[in-house]
């Protein structure tokens, strides 16, 4: 479990930049979207397996998309699935 300090320290890898990616979350310095790593994740690639095909990223990117993730799943607003 992450701490709530390490946490923040990982969201500060998360970026919104209407100039880059869409406006979409990526990872600070990248052009790596954060629905990318977790739609990688979610198709049974390992992190090893990201981070060779994104070698711009480093595993601490990889845990800031999921803190970032969790963090969104707390929401009350419902999205229909």
């Amino acid at each position: 479990m992450i701490d709530e300090l390490n946490k923040e320290k990982l969201l500060h890898r998360i970026v919104v930049d209407p100039k880059v990616c869409h406006g979409k979350a990526h990872i600070a310095g990248t052009r790596v979207m954060v629905s990318v790593i977790l739609d990688n994740l979610a198709s049974g690639l390992s992190p090893d397996e990201i981070l060779l095909s994104y070698p711009s990223l480093v595993i601490e990117d990889i845990h800031a998309a999921l803190a970032y993730a969790a963090l969104l799943s707390k929401e009350r607003i419902e999205v229909p699935l």
